[in-house]
């Protein structure tokens, strides 16, 4: 049995390998970006072999950066993007279209379809959500509906149907050669197609969108043995899965009901325990799984999903070329005392919780002659602060709880000027932890607990340490004037896609 737990966490943008030793100290790691395929406005896909190439490759990296061996490896857990939705051959294992990212909209039309009988939330009851074009199960009626011959191939059980982490297992543990064809529980909540207190395929929701039965996987918790990964030299097992935001939840030891985690990445993600009964949000948040432990009872969170966050600040780079690295955003910031009265929506995917405009665009607004780029740069940092901040006050309304701290992970957490202006618009303290890996560790967590290599979940809570705290500081009257020019700013972006 090695000493180590590998954790493969892939992310919308990249994919890495980190090993944690069983103190929860991060040992070695490896990171591959994948393209981003835009075909169209609002589109987003992926290439899932490109994925699983770079699987491979960081595997391999981390272990020689480490100086190990696949051998050395305990278990292996598994955390990914959740939502994007890929379709494949079972025989071949080549994917019948490239996948469907949870940013892309190409479903609005299904949406707008579903939604005429009942409303959008008339399958938030049974599964937590609204309809909208995030959730995995209409990009999958999509792709059945738009790939020749997918929805007869899937009928008769010759296509797969999986959200990454299903993709990720299948080929894994051997694809076309008896790969396991399994989700977790946390995934499976996120495709709208499966009933949140059953935890099983709701097969009134397979009949509304005619979904075959025989492309799914097998639903499984989040912390069981679900196979070997075969290429691996004689085999490590694979032990835990979790969902990406439910994995930094569990990976921040938020393990109690009423605790809150936000992720910065590229959106932001912020959920809160509630405990083993799920609970209906009014406030435009999701009722989601947070973590199944085996054969115990599940826990549920409630979930606020910011879609554009860090990738604001690629936009930035990469379309406008206002800066060269992400890095120097904050410094352009920080040249300039305030916004200037420049505000930037960036609902490039529509907005979602707790407004869920689909028909949201993006939007800068309040130029004048004295806006300079420094104002921009601002604005999209402040961008983040301001949808977090909604969220976070609708969280508070639907749970009845006052949140008293903010615990903070992702890469975004490495700016001073972003975590500061989050702790002044929010008014309550934002505390990062020494581990800022908290979504790998997370996945490293639920694996680690089936083999024994972490002892229980009172170990994982005694291995929180803060590192950093942000604490407000704004004055009243300046607070105001932000919030209010977001609130006006919002207004100017909804409802711009006829």
């Amino acid at each position: 049995m090695g000493e180590y737990v590998g954790a493969l966490d892939q992310g919308t943008t990249s994919t890495r390998f980190i090993i944690f030793d069983r103190h929860a100290h991060l040992v070695a790691q490896a990171q591959r970006e994948h393209a981003q395929i835009c075909p169209g406005p609002g589109l987003v896909e992926h290439d899932p072999l490109e994925i699983w190439q770079n699987v491979r490759v960081v595997i391999d990296e981390a272990l020689a950066a480490g100086g190990l061996q696949a051998r050395d490896l305990d278990t292996i857990g598994i955390t990914n993007q959740r939502e994007t939705t890929v379709l494949w051959d079972r025989a071949t294992g080549v994917p019948v279209h490239h996948g469907l990212v949870w940013m892309d909209t190409r479903t609005s039309a299904l949406v707008e379809q579903f939604a005429k009988d009942g409303g959008v939330d008339r399958l938030r009851g049974r599964t937590g959500l609204p309809l909208a074009t995030y959730f995995a199960g209409l990009k999958l009626l999509w792709l059945l509906e738009n790939v020749p011959g997918a929805r007869a191939r899937a009928a008769r059980g010759e296509l797969a149907f999986g959200t990454i982490d299903s993709w990720l297992v299948w080929n894994l543990t051997g694809g076309p050669q008896g790969g396991v064809h399994i989700t977790d529980v946390t995934n499976a909540s996120r495709t709208q197609l499966m009933n949140l207190e059953s935890l099983a395929w709701d097969e009134e929701i397979l009949r509304l969108f005619d979904i075959p039965r025989a492309c799914l996987p097998e639903i499984r918790s989040s912390s069981e043995h679900y196979g070997v990964a075969r290429n691996l030299g004689p085999g490590v097992p694979i032990t835990g899965i979790l969902g990406d935001q439910q994995a930094a939840l569990f990976g921040q030891a938020c393990l109690a009901p009423g605790a809150v985690k936000n992720t910065y990445g590229t959106g932001c993600f912020m959920l809160m325990n509630i405990g083993e009964v799920p609970q209906a949000s009014t406030c435009g948040l999701l009722t989601t799984l947070a973590y199944r432990l085996g054969g115990d009872k599940p826990v549920y969170a409630l979930e606020g999903s910011v879609a554009i966050a860090g990738a604001a600040v690629q936009w930035l780079r990469d379309n406008l070329g206002i800066v060269s690295h992400a890095r120097e955003v904050e410094a352009l910031a920080a040249s300039v005392p305030d916004n200037g009265d420049v505000y930037f929506v960036p609902a490039f995917s529509g907005l979602y919780a707790p407004h869920w405009q689909e028909k949201a665009r993006g939007a800068i607004v309040g130029l004048t002659r004295y806006a300079t780029k420094a104002h921009i740069a601002r604005a999209t940092l402040e961008a983040t602060a301001f949808q977090v901040n909604d969220v976070l006050h609708a969280m508070e309304r639907d749970s009845g709880v006052a949140i008293s701290e903010l615990r903070c992970d992702g890469g975004m957490t490495v700016n001073q000027l972003l975590m500061q202006t989050q702790a002044d618009l929010s008014q309550v303290p934002v505390i990062r932890p020494k581990i800022i890996e908290t979504t790998a560790l997370g996945a490293a967590y639920a694996a680690g607990l089936v083999t024994g290599l972490f002892p229980s979940t009172a170990a994982i809570a005694l291995n929180w340490r803060e590192e950093q705290r942000w604490v407000p500081m704004i004055e009243r009257a300046t607070r105001n004037r932000l919030l209010h020019g977001w609130d006006k700013a919002l207004t100017r972006a909804a409802d711009w896609v006829d």
